[in-house]
């Protein structure tokens, strides 16, 4: 059974300022492009259109229909300009992607690495970003010209070690409102943390998550650069437009391959010669 264009797109979405990829726009982006059947988890069924080649194809009619949700959830909550939502996405396709939608909302995000503890023991990050805010003040006083180049050395290795390991949540001061994942199976650890203490959660769910440990399921690719680049530019704007704000007055559209040029081809998933097709 080959996947045809629909002949309708959707375009409808909850508001003139919220709009929604279309179908065609997902499909081309390879959204739909799920993991191989043997990966599938059984809690992703539902959002499985059928079996191609022995890989699972994502239903675009879903996947419209919780991004709409998603959309509107987070439209909702930015709408408190003392709300803040994290961007989380660890993995390499992810990185440059989540990094910059999130400083053109003036989010919080982390692409490196899950810090153990962020949301369930916070109070350990403040002081984290308290020790780094202090280490850099020390820099510009009268103190640090006194001191040894050895000391010095020391003083702005440990200074590198928190900017890196803090990353984009330096400006955080109490904990997000809301966290954003991309690859809720990739990013366990954050899902699980945000479940604990009851963070609400919109997530990208590939076919071998599961959508049942976030509040906001978006079953889509997140493998693939153009897929996630659609995704996130889509929510950003959601985001951004409950502050009054338009992406594109902040960031020049770059063409997603330009943002993250991968060793490897991320852009879609291996087909295997098999020409199994099956209704999932």
């Amino acid at each position: 059974m080959a996947i045809t264009k629909p002949t309708k797109e959707k375009t409808k979405s909850t508001s003139p300022d919220l709009k929604i990829p279309s179908l065609v726009d997902m499909l081309s982006a390879g959204v739909h492009f799920g993991h191989e059947r043997s990966k599938k988890n059984p809690k992703m069924d539902g959002f499985v259109f059928m079996l191609r080649h022995r890989m699972a194809i994502i239903d675009l009619e879903k996947t419209h229909e919780y991004l709409t949700k998603a959309v509107t959830f987070l439209h909702e909550l930015a709408k408190d300009p003392h709300k803040e939502i994290l961007f989380v996405g660890t993995k390499r396709q992810s990185r440059a992607i989540i990094k910059r939608y999130a400083e053109a909302a003036g989010m919080p995000y982390v692409t490196q690495r899950w810090i153990g503890g962020m949301l369930t023991n916070f109070s350990t990050v403040l002081k984290s970003i308290e020790k780094l805010e202090e280490l850099k003040s020390k820099i510009d006083t009268s103190a640090w010209d006194k001191i040894t180049k050895k000391e010095k050395a020391v003083h702005m290795k440990e200074i590198e070690r928190l900017e890196k390991v803090l990353e984009g949540t330096k400006s955080l001061k109490k904990p997000p409102a809301a966290i954003l994942v991309v690859g809720s199976h990739d990013e366990k650890l954050a899902v699980k943390e945000a479940g604990r203490v009851n963070i609400p959660i919109v997530g990208v769910t590939d076919t071998n998550a599961n959508p049942e440990l976030v509040d906001y399921p978006i079953p889509a690719n997140d493998d693939a650069i153009r897929s996630i680049d659609l995704i996130v530019s889509t929510l950003t704007r959601a985001i951004m437009s409950a502050r009054g704000q338009n992406l594109d007055d902040v960031i020049v559209k770059e063409e997603p391959a330009a943002i993250a040029k991968p060793t490897e081809d991320t852009d879609q998933k291996p087909k295997p010669d098999n020409t199994e097709e099956t209704k999932s």
